[in-house]
C-alpha cells in the first residue's frame, strides 16, 4: 500500500537546533561563547535528550520547555558560562525563533502538491512547535504538529507514535516517519512504519533491535521515497 501520511520529527529534522548557539555566539554581547558555541549546543542537545529519556522510563514527566532549559543550564555549567544570566536567557530565546534546514520548505510543499498528510511528531510542547513553525514559516505545508503533550510521556514510547494513527486514520504501513535521531527512526520501525534516518552528522548507527529503512544525509530525497 503507498505512503499516504509523511511524519517528521521537529528539532534537528525539520529544525536548525544548532542555531540559538550559532546566532548568540556571532553577536557582539556574547563574544564568551565565539570558541566554543558547537561544543555548548552539543551538550544542551544531548542533555535534553537523556533528560526526556530519564523522565519517561521514570515517569517522571514534564513539558519539554523544562527539559530544554535543565539541559542548557547542566551544558552552561559544564563549559563554564552558568555565571551569565544573560547569555542564558538570550540562548533560551533564540530557541523559539529556530530556522528550518534550507530544504524543508520545498520538500514539504512538493508532498502537499501531491496531496499527501504532512505532520510534526515530536517532544516539543505544542506552544515551542507553533512558535517553530511560525519563525521557519512552514505552516502552509503542513497538516498539523503532533506533541507528546497529549499523552505524557517522551518518545520513544509507542504511545507517541499511535498519535498519528489516531489523528490521521492511517494504517501504520502507510506512514513515512523522518527523524534525525538514529534511536527515532529505528523506535519507529520496530513500531511498523516505514523510516528515514537524517543523519546530516554522519553518525554511526545506533546498535538497537531495529534499524531506519532508509539512510540520507539530508530531506531532499524524502518526496521520491514517499513514492512521488
Amino acid at each position: 500500500m503507498p505512503i499516504t501520511t509523511c511524519v517528521f520529527d521537529a528539532y534537528g529534522t525539520l529544525f536548525d537546533v544548532g542555531a540559538a548557539a550559532r546566532q548568540a555566539a556571532s553577536e557582539p554581547d556574547f563574544v564568551a561563547i565565539k570558541n566554543d558555541w558547537m561544543i555548548l549546543a552539543d551538550h544542551w542537545r544531548t542533555k535534553q535528550l537523556q533528560y526526556s529519556w530519564l523522565r519517561a522510563v521514570t515517569g517522571a514527566h514534564t513539558d519539554f520547555w523544562e527539559v530544554t532549559q535543565n539541559g542548557l543550564d547542566w551544558a552552561l555549567e559544564k563549559t563554564g558560562h552558568a555565571g551569565d544570566p544573560a547569555l542564558r536567557a538570550r540562548l533560551l530565546a533564540l530557541y523559539w525563533e529556530l530556522q528550518a534546514y534550507p530544504e524543508v520548505p520545498q520538500m514539504l510543499a512538493a508532498l502537499k502538491a501531491a496531496g499527501l498528510n504532512t505532520a510534526i511528531l515530536s517532544n516539543g510542547a505544542p506552544q515551542m512547535l507553533d512558535a517553530a513553525v511560525t519563525s521557519a514559516g512552514i505552516g502552509a505545508v503542513l497538516d498539523v504538529s503532533l506533541s507528546v503533550e497529549s499523552v505524557g510521556i517522551f518518545k520513544p514510547d509507542a504511545r507517541v507514535y499511535d498519535l498519528v494513527g489516531a489523528h490521521f486514520g492511517c494504517a501504520k504501513h502507510e506512514v513515512l516517519f523522518v527523524s534525525s535521531n538514529g534511536w527515532d527512526a529505528a523506535a519507529a520501525t520496530g513500531y511498523g512504519f516505514a523510516t528515514a534516518w537524517v543523519n546530516r552528522a554522519g553518525e554511526p548507527m545506533d546498535r538497537l533491535p531495529w534499524t531506519p529503512a532508509h539512510h540520507l544525509t539530508d530531506l531532499t530525497g524524502i518526496p521520491e521515497l514517499a513514492g512521488l
